[in-house]
C-alpha cells in the first residue's frame, strides 16, 4: 500500500515542492490548508488532482486531531508558520501562537491519536541569531534576535520534549534560508529578483533595501525538502542542520542577479532605512556535515544557479504578463 503523508502548510513554498516529491515516491498526500475568502493555492494548482486537502488550523486542536484520525498519516511533515520575519515584530503574540503553541497542539493531538505518526518539524536559522560561533551545528547554542526566532526555539524544543517525553519520533530540521521562484515577493532574495525583472523589461527604475551586509547561507528549497523526507526515513530521530555551508551578503546577491542581466546594480539599489531590522542577524552559515553523514544529503543548486533561476522565472512571468505572486506571512515559507 501507498505511504500516506499530511502536509500542513502545503500552499507554501516548502510544501509545493514537497508534495510533489513525495508524490514522485508514490505517496498519497493530505494538505493542510486554512479557510479563506481567497483561497492562496497558485504553487499547487498544478498538483490540485492529485492531493486532498482538508481545512484545519495550528490555533484549532480539534480540526488537527480530526484530520489525523481520518487520514492516518505514517509521516506528518509540519511547515505551517507565521514565516516572514519582519512581520513578527509587528504581530509578537500571532506569531507566538502558529509557531510555538501551533507546534504543541499538533504534537499533542498526534500523541492522542497515534504515536507511532513520524513527524517532521520545520525549525530555522533564525533560532541562532547572535551567533556564538561560525559555522552554525546541531550543538550551536541559539540565541534569537526576533519574535520569530523565539518561537521557533519554542517549537523546536517541545519536538525534542515530545521525543524524549512519549518515545514519539520526532525530528527538527534547522534550515538555513531556501529560495526558489515559489518564494513571496516580501522575501528579500524574490524581492530582488523581481526587481531585476523589472528593470531589465522597463517596468521599475530601482529596489529599495535594508542591511546589504546582513550574510546568510542560501540554497535551493527544492534541495531542502528532500532531506525533509530523508530526516523521516532514518531508523533514529536525529535533528539535522540542512545547509549549503557557503554564505553570501544581500550586496552579493544583489551583484549576482544583476550581473545575470548585465546591468550594473549601484545604479538602481536604493537603501531605505525603514527596512532595517529591530535586531539584525548578521552572520548565518550552516555545517551541514552531520547530515551528509548521516543522512547523504548534498544541495545540487548552487547560489548563482539559484539566483538565475529565480531572476529568470521573474523575466518569463513578467513578460508574458502574469500578475504578480506574493505569499500571506502566515503561508509555511520557511
Amino acid at each position: 500500500m501507498a505511504k500516506r503523508a499530511l502536509i500542513t502548510g502545503i500552499t507554501g513554498q516548502d510544501g509545493s515542492y514537497l508534495a510533489e516529491l513525495l508524490l514522485e515516491k508514490g505517496y498519497e498526500v493530505t494538505g493542510v490548508v486554512r479557510r479563506s475568502s481567497a483561497p492562496n493555492l497558485w504553487r499547487i494548482n498544478h498538483l490540485l488532482d492529485r492531493v486532498e486537502l482538508r481545512p484545519g488550523d495550528l490555533l484549532d486542536q480539534l480540526s488537527l486531531m480530526r484530520i489525523i484520525q481520518d487520514t492516518r498519516p505514517q509521516e506528518l511533515y509540519n511547515l505551517a508558520a507565521m514565516s516572514f520575519v519582519p512581520a513578527s515584530w509587528d504581530q509578537p503574540m500571532l506569531t507566538g501562537e502558529y509557531n510555538s503553541l501551533g507546534v504543541t497542539r499538533l504534537l499533542e493531538a498526534i500523541r492522542q491519536v497515534d504515536t507511532k505518526i513520524r513527524v517532521y518539524q520545520a525549525s530555522s536559522s533564525e533560532m541562532y541569531g547572535r551567533v556564538r560561533e561560525v559555522p552554525q551545528t546541531e550543538l550551536t547554542p541559539f540565541y534569537p534576535r526576533s519574535p520569530y526566532g523565539v518561537s521557533k526555539v519554542f517549537g523546536h524544543y517541545i519536538t525534542v520534549n515530545y521525543r524524549e517525553s512519549y518515545d514519539m519520533f520526532t525530528v527538527s530540521g534547522i534550515l538555513f534560508n531556501h529560495e526558489s521562484p515559489r518564494r513571496g515577493l516580501e522575501f528579500v532574495t524574490r524581492k530582488i529578483s523581481d526587481g531585476v525583472a523589472r528593470i531589465k523589461l522597463g517596468l521599475s527604475d530601482h529596489i529599495s533595501l535594508g542591511n546589504l551586509d546582513a550574510a546568510r547561507d542560501w540554497g535551493f528549497a527544492g534541495d531542502y525538502v528532500r532531506a525533509m523526507w530523508l530526516m523521516l526515513q532514518q531508523d533514529q530521530p536525529e535533528d539535522c542542520v540542512i545547509a549549503t555551508g557557503v554564505s553570501h551578503t544581500v550586496r552579493e546577491l544583489v551583484q549576482t542577479a544583476f550581473s545575470h542581466v548585465d546591468l550594473d546594480w549601484e545604479k538602481y539599489v536604493r537603501i531605505d532605512q525603514d527596512l532595517l531590522r529591530p535586531a539584525e542577524v548578521d552572520h548565518l552559515i550552516g555545517d551541514c556535515s552531520k547530515a551528509n553523514r548521516v543522512l547523504g544529503w548534498k544541495p545540487t543548486v548552487n547560489f548563482k544557479q539559484l539566483i538565475g533561476m529565480m531572476v529568470d522565472a521573474d523575466l518569463a512571468r513578467l513578460s508574458e504578463g502574469s500578475s504578480p505572486r506574493s505569499s500571506a506571512a502566515l503561508d509555511s515559507q520557511n
